[in-house]
């Protein structure tokens, strides 16, 4: 195959192909939502890093998770909404790997967080004796540079394997951002080595820690129905539960977007799931721990008081 075949400049992403109208309104809508996702994620970031109540493992995770879901909607959703309001929805060759690459590492990374925050919460609530001796500052940093750096050579596999492929045949990447699998259909070569990996990502970031994490809970919930006091109980179950939140909607997205089998019917639906995570998680993350979380919101109450006064 010639070289002037295997390698484009640009590619179009498809979107949603809806009225101007409605591309107009979903436009406000999104830009709304997607401000509130990084004015949230800011406050809690904020929050977490000025009040020294904050300053333990738990909330040190939820700073990674406020960090990962800032730049993971930053990633997407900016060029998912110029192409709402532009009909030329084109995105350079260089910039959709880029795309895809900041996409897959962001993802993996937080998959990985939300492992070693449920590991911090099995620590504190199975061990709570030795908490703090287990979840030494030490083991925290280890969890989560392990946790970016594996995320990140991860999608840094996938993004080699990608630039090996030719594309020479349609450049509409039916997405709204460049999303590997939508990106890998426009291939013009076998992408059996790039499906394989994705099988084998999906076992790693995706399938394993879900395991892990669910045998974790198992343990709390045995440790939650010893614990005597009815406000001991209270307050485990309100912090696993925030947790058990943002674990559902994570994986079960992703999960159903990586690991069902792909259809015609499907492409619709997994454009709807992809938007979920790149514009909803990242919003309802911080609601999710702010709101059922009674250390956040004094947090947040001490803050107002102090610039109230």
């Amino acid at each position: 195959m010639g070289s002037n075949q295997s390698w484009v400049t640009e590619f179009t992403l498809v979107g949603f192909q809806l009225h101007a109208e409605m591309e107009v309104l979903l436009f406000w809508i999104f830009s709304l939502f997607y401000i509130f996702s990084l004015l949230a994620n800011g406050m809690i970031l904020g929050l977490i890093c000025l009040d020294s109540r904050l300053h333990t493992p738990m909330y040190f995770f939820l700073s990674h998770l406020a960090v990962i879901d800032i730049s993971y909607a930053s990633n997407n959703v900016p060029k998912m909404l110029a192409n709402l309001v532009n009909q030329k929805r084109t995105i350079s060759f260089v910039s959709c790997i880029m795309q895809t690459f900041l996409y897959l590492g962001f993802a993996a990374t937080e998959c990985l967080i939300l492992v070693a925050m449920s590991y911090d919460r099995f620590v504190a609530i199975c061990h709570p004796l030795q908490y703090t001796v287990i979840m030494s500052w030490r083991l925290c940093l280890v969890l989560a540079v392990t946790s970016w750096s594996c995320g990140f050579i991860l999608a840094l596999v996938h993004a080699i394997l990608l630039l090996r492929l030719p594309f020479c045949g349609p450049r509409e990447v039916n997405h709204l951002f460049c999303e590997i699998l939508s990106v890998l259909k426009l291939a013009c070569a076998d992408t059996w080595i790039n499906q394989l990996v994705i099988l084998a990502a999906c076992m790693f970031v995706l399938v394993g820690p879900l395991s892990l994490m669910l045998i974790s809970y198992v343990c709390i919930l045995w440790a939650i129905l010893k614990i005597q006091s009815g406000e001991g109980r209270r307050k485990a179950f309100s912090t696993c539960s925030s947790h058990l939140c943002v674990v559902g909607l994570f994986f079960g997205i992703a999960m159903v977007v990586y690991m069902v089998p792909d259809s015609k019917q499907r492409e619709e639906q997994e454009k709807i799931l992809s938007l979920f995570h790149s514009l909803f998680n990242p919003m309802l993350n911080p609601l999710i721990y702010s709101l059922r979380n009674a250390q956040v919101k004094a947090s947040l109450h001490r803050a107002l008081k102090k610039r109230s006064m």
